[in-house]
């Protein structure tokens, strides 16, 4: 018998708004890094990238979390512990 252990809503929030904390900063870089590729001045590259990054941190934190969600009801491919069951029965013998 397969025992699926739930989720618990926090440890995906929490998981979400640490993942976004990665996710952003990759995105701060790329844009301040492409911006300058391009030939924005430093400032403005840093203000505009500073601005996509605090937007999008808080709209992808809310889409990984419903997603997160949605994947926690998925019983595919997931590793959860197998327990077997102890039936009432066990060890007693029928006539």
């Amino acid at each position: 018998m397969f025992v699926h252990a739930p989720t618990a809503r926090s440890r995906s929030l929490i998981k979400a708004v640490t993942w976004r904390m990665v996710g952003s900063v990759d995105t701060f870089v790329l844009s301040f890094v492409i911006q300058l590729i391009f030939g924005m001045d430093l400032h403005k590259s840093a203000k505009v990238a500073i601005s996509i990054a605090a937007v999008e941190t808080i709209t992808k934190i809310i889409l990984y979390y419903f997603h997160e969600r949605a994947w926690a009801r998925v019983p595919w491919g997931r590793a959860d512990k197998v327990l077997e069951a102890a039936s009432p029965h066990e060890g007693k013998t029928h006539p």
